[in-house]
């Protein structure tokens, strides 16, 4: 797996694609994602419902829900 893939649960980050628009942490309506160094973080991936929000709203698609470990 990619070290610019953050993988938890089924929500995966490619933190290289992802611009610190902040818009996926602010439309999660668990409040699972935060900002660290500029790019989104998981949080609590406890919280998270799957809705997927915060990939609908990435403008980077740089959130995504699915696919598999060896995916990049």
């Amino acid at each position: 797996m990619s070290k610019a893939i953050e993988k938890k649960a089924n929500l995966q980050i490619k933190r290289d694609l992802c611009k610190g628009c902040k818009i996926c942490v602010q439309f999660c309506p668990k409040d699972v994602l935060t900002m660290e160094g500029g790019k989104v973080k998981i949080k609590d991936i406890e919280k998270c419902i799957e809705c997927g929000l915060c990939e609908l709203r990435c403008p980077d698609y740089a959130i995504f829900l699915g696919g598999s470990e060896d995916e990049e």
